[in-house]
């Protein structure tokens, strides 16, 4: 499940003609960015959501595989979003994934497919120690046990990828709402879990992230 449906309201006037998703950096849209690195795992379905400027990434993804959910009239949030598109992924894990990063390292989604182990977590959250995640200012998100289990804290940045499942989502009434509430019931049951990228990540919010990322991308520094 890739997110494309913000505003993107941090980028200013490079998002009042174009969604967020679709700014370049280096040469190559921020979502196909995510999407090469979502078409080397293979997976059975991608699904995007879209809402702002929504017909542009309809247009820009409609020669691929990518199944686009609009949503309609308001904007359903990362937790909404994704069981909206459920009719698509149906009920098994699944990886959701922001489309305003970008990674210098191994595949993110590789990562997680080989650490996930179903029987003891409900989410496996991709997380990277504060300074390799370039263009990030907070003091993070969370904190890692030695048991792999996260709570929240300053500590390791998510970097907006994870697995996930998603029965749950169905047991929370709001029609718009964020993932965290999810993230919240699962580290009551202690299945909520992280794991350490490797590499680099920079988060593209902000203009200056571009520069950034564009930046890291040259470096290849890991």
């Amino acid at each position: 499940m890739l997110f494309a449906a913000g505003f993107g309201t941090r980028m200013g006037k490079l998002t009042e003609n174009t969604p967020k998703p679709l700014l370049k950096v280096g040469g190559k849209t921020l979502l196909d960015h995510t999407l090469d690195l979502v078409q080397a795992i293979s997976p059975v379905r991608t699904v995007a959501n879209a809402h702002y400027l929504h017909q542009q990434v309809v247009d820009h993804l409609k020669d691929t595989p990518v199944h686009v959910v609009v949503e309609e009239p308001e904007i359903l949030e990362t937790g909404g979003g994704l069981r909206n598109a459920l009719p698509l992924l149906e009920n098994g894990p699944v990886f959701t994934s922001n489309t305003d990063a970008v990674w210098c390292g191994p595949n993110p989604f590789q990562l997680l497919l080989e650490a996930w182990q179903p029987e003891k977590m409900d989410a496996l959250l991709l997380c990277l120690p504060r300074e390799n995640a370039i263009g990030h200012k907070g003091k993070g998100d969370f904190l890692l046990s030695e048991t792999g289990q996260i709570s929240r804290g300053p500590g390791i940045v998510y970097s907006g990828i994870q697995i996930l499942k998603t029965e749950d989502l169905h047991d929370i009434s709001d029609t718009a709402f964020s993932l965290n509430l999810l993230w919240d019931q699962m580290h009551k049951s202690d299945r909520l879990y992280g794991l350490t990228y490797p590499g680099k990540w920079c988060d593209v919010g902000s203009p200056e992230g571009i520069t950034l990322a564009e930046e890291m991308l040259e470096s290849g520094n890991v």
